[in-house]
């Protein structure tokens, strides 16, 4: 008789979140400096859904220099970190009578040792808002992405600094890459991280499937900076007395298939 052997291939997202805003449900308590500076208030997304945001608005104030420190984000495993931010700024030529230090950019920062801030990036705007624009609820939501690394410690924090722009942080969503488990030429490849570098490729060797057995050269798989399989190198072949089910040689039903004759 014919017996079937099947190894599920996992197809988790080659995303894993480790802090996201919009799920909040209560206050995010993230610690601004100085009082006088970021807010933290009930707001409103583009779809009207209920969020948490920052906000900071002191485009009348001389020398603005306002800190908002995130809680502790936990590194786990990622050497690479990506940070995605959606923010509200208002135009700064909207507002009457607005002295010339008024911004529309903010500066980003990563914070893994106590007092010792790394500058990620100075964030701009692509659009702007006037008061015309916020009064008929035309938001006009900006999405940047910036990633840092290497990582070596537990954790870190993140900061956001004004310089006098008005402006909302919608959401701060910080995440990681990596390459979901997979079986391919017969092998099982293992859930890998990315590496330290967008550009890195990290090596994965691979493991045979039962009745299966590598031909000649240890079987590999390199992940990239995507969360990508990339450059197999290597593959097993059948024992003896075992063939591929070529009927059925790729994912079915989220299955790879194997026929015991």
């Amino acid at each position: 008789r014919s017996l079937l052997y099947v190894v599920l291939v996992a197809l988790s997202n080659p995303v894993e979140t480790m802090m996201d805003t919009r799920t909040a449900t209560a206050e995010l308590g993230w610690t601004a400096y100085p009082a006088s500076g970021w807010e933290e208030v009930s707001g409103y997304d583009e779809n009207l859904n209920t969020i948490r945001t920052y906000q900071v608005c002191n485009v009348f104030e001389p020398s603005q220099n306002n800190w908002l420190l995130t809680t502790f984000v936990r590194r786990r495993a990622a050497q690479r970190v990506y940070v995605e931010m959606r923010f509200t700024v208002r135009d700064c030529s909207s507002i009457p009578r607005v002295p010339g230090s008024c911004k529309e950019t903010f500066t980003s920062t990563i914070r893994e040792r106590p007092g010792a801030y790394l500058k990620v990036d100075t964030i701009a705007a692509d659009e702007s808002f006037s008061q015309v624009d916020f009064g008929g609820r035309l938001m006009k939501v900006n999405t940047e992405v910036r990633s840092f690394g290497p990582l070596s410690r537990n954790g870190f924090y993140l900061a956001f600094q004004d310089y006098g722009a008005c402006m909302s942080l919608l959401s701060v969503r910080v995440f990681y890459k990596k390459c979901p488990s997979v079986v391919q030429n017969f092998a099982v490849f293992p859930e890998t991280m990315t590496g330290a570098e967008s550009t890195s490729l990290v090596i994965a060797r691979g493991t045979c499937i039962p009745n299966a057995e590598e031909v000649d050269v240890p079987i590999k798989l390199y992940c990239n900076g995507d969360g990508e399989w990339m450059v197999p190198i290597g593959s097993c072949t059948c024992k003896a007395g075992f063939e591929p089910d070529n009927s059925s040689g790729k994912v079915l039903q989220r299955f790879w298939i194997l026929r015991r004759l």
